[in-house]
């Protein structure tokens, strides 16, 4: 175990997953049993959510920790600039070297509902790449991920902009990057096409989340701003009251996503949003490798 970064360098896919800790206040045992079931899914990698200003930074770590040491899985810990002092960044990335921890995902996040204005508008790091910078100068031992955005980003004016900044993102110490989810395989094609012409040629890996409910899909929308595809919206309206049905169409319309985008030969990863479902993971990567 070591750089996520140098599995891209293979040539093969790049597989890897998305889970997240408990709250803080809830306990962590049942979320590590879930996690153990990864273990013979042979993920390259996954990847552990952290709360905006270290919400649930403990947990967070210890998931993280608990990954790479018990499971057996190289891990990519999140870490959110929005809630971060440069003391209080180099606090936790002390926390993650001393926990095994050498893989972050550079982050934004979203406001912490704690912080005042002031706090907001004298935040040290204004963007993910201000922070990708700082880690890559002061703790060069860290290999460092970024997001991109198919859809783009949704305070870019355009993709020029988005494209842009992805760019300064990748220069500032972003070595590889993980996109946020979309359903539209066109998006992404668009978005490579965009990097390309730009020179940006850190490997992508292509963010998928499999649809298993009508609810699931209506939260996502809102959070990520993605777009929905007639195709999508017509399994949904006739799926969505059968819960079955719809975890059976959901999966098979991220398999056939992921077949496609493989066939393209465009993403260098596949990295799938399965909301500590192991059992989702397991079933698109027996289907689509």
């Amino acid at each position: 175990m070591g750089s996520i970064r140098e599995k891209y360098d293979s040539k093969k896919t790049v597989f890897s997953c998305e889970v997240f800790p408990p709250k803080k206040d809830q306990p962590i045992e049942p979320t590590m049993e879930k996690l153990k079931d990864f273990k013979d899914i042979a993920c390259d990698f996954l990847s552990v959510t952290y709360g905006a200003g270290g919400s649930n930074a403990g947990h967070a770590v210890e998931i993280a920790s608990f990954i790479k040491k018990d499971v057996g899985v190289d891990v990519l810990s999140h870490i959110t600039s929005v809630g971060f002092s440069k003391s209080k960044l180099d606090e936790g990335l002390k926390v993650f070297r001393e926990n095994g921890i050498e893989n972050v995902l550079a982050l934004r996040g979203d406001r912490p509902k704690a912080m005042t204005d002031e706090e907001y508008q004298n935040r040290d790091f204004s963007h993910a790449s201000d922070m990708a910078e700082y880690i890559s100068s002061s703790c060069p031992g860290f290999t460092i991920a970024g997001a991109c955005y198919p859809d783009k980003h949704f305070e870019a004016k355009d993709y020029d902009e988005d494209i842009a900044n992805l760019k300064k993102k990748v220069d500032s110490g972003c070595s590889f990057l993980i996109s946020q989810l979309f359903f539209d395989n066109n998006r992404f094609y668009k978005m490579k096409e965009l990097m390309d012409k730009a020179g940006i040629k850190a490997p992508v890996s292509a963010g998928i989340m499999p649809v298993t409910s009508a609810k699931m899909l209506g939260t996502t929308v809102t959070l990520s701003g993605t777009s929905v595809p007639k195709s999508l919206s017509d399994i949904i309206a006739r799926y969505g009251e059968n819960d079955e049905d719809m975890k059976k169409a959901g999966i098979e319309f991220a398999i056939n996503q992921i077949k496609d985008l493989l066939s393209s030969g465009t993403p260098d990863g596949i990295h799938l949003y399965v909301m500590n479902r192991p059992w989702v993971a397991r079933e698109i990567f027996a289907e689509v490798r």
